[in-house]
C-alpha cells in the first residue's frame, strides 16, 4: 500500500499543477447556474421555433418537447463548461473555441438524448417483462438503444439553425474568458 502511495506522490511531484488545472476548468456557481438557465432558454427556443415552423400538433406538445430539450441543456451546461476547461488548458483562443464547440455540441446532444430515451423507455416499460429479468435487461437496453438512434435522426435538427447560432456564441465566449 505503501508503495502505491509512494508512486503516486511522485507522479503529482512530477506534475505540480494538475489539481489546480482540474479545479479551473469547473465553472463557479454562479457562471453554473446562469449559464445553464441561458443555455436551456437558448436550446428550448430552439426546439420550440423549429416546431412551431413546422405546424407541429398543440401547443402543449410544443411546450413539452421544449422543456426536454432545456432540461438537457441545463444540465450539460456545467459538464460541458468543465469539459470544454479540461481539453482547453492554458492554450490559444482557437483550442478554446475547438474545445467548447465540440464540449457543449457534444454534452448538449447526449444529456437530451439520454432524457428523451429515458422519456421512451418509460412509455414502452408498460409492454416489457417483469424487472431486471434477462428478457427486460434486453428490452431496456434495446429500447434506449432505438430511442438514441431516433433522437440522432429526429431530434437533432431542432437545433439548426439558432442553436447552432447559439452553440458558436457560447463557443466564442468560452474562449475570450480568461483563464
Amino acid at each position: 500500500m505503501d508503495v502505491v502511495a509512494a508512486s503516486l506522490e511522485r507522479q503529482a511531484s512530477r506534475r505540480p499543477g494538475v489539481h489546480a488545472r482540474l479545479r479551473k476548468a469547473f465553472p463557479s456557481w454562479r457562471i453554473a447556474l446562469a449559464g445553464a438557465l441561458l443555455w436551456g432558454l437558448a436550446m428550448a427556443g430552439s426546439a420550440a421555433v423549429n416546431l412551431l415552423a413546422d405546424g407541429w400538433q398543440t401547443t402543449a406538445k410544443v411546450v413539452e418537447v421544449a422543456t426536454v430539450f432545456a432540461a438537457g441543456a441545463a444540465l450539460a451546461f456545467p459538464a460541458a463548461y468543465a469539459a470544454a476547461g479540461i481539453l482547453a488548458g492554458n492554450r490559444g483562443w482557437e483550442t478554446r473555441l475547438a474545445s467548447a464547440f465540440l464540449a457543449f455540441s457534444v454534452g448538449t446532444i447526449g444529456i437530451t438524448a439520454l432524457i428523451y430515451a429515458l422519456d421512451y423507455r418509460q412509455y414502452y416499460a408498460a409492454w416489457h417483462a417483469e424487472a431486471f429479468s434477462f428478457t427486460w435487461m434486453h428490452q431496456f437496453a434495446f429500447t434506449l438503444a432505438g430511442a438514441l438512434v431516433q433522437f440522432a435522426v429526429t431530434g437533432v435538427r431542432f437545433y439548426f439553425p439558432l442553436g447552432f447560432l447559439a452553440l458558436a456564441a457560447v463557443s466564442a465566449w468560452f474562449a475570450h474568458r480568461a483563464r
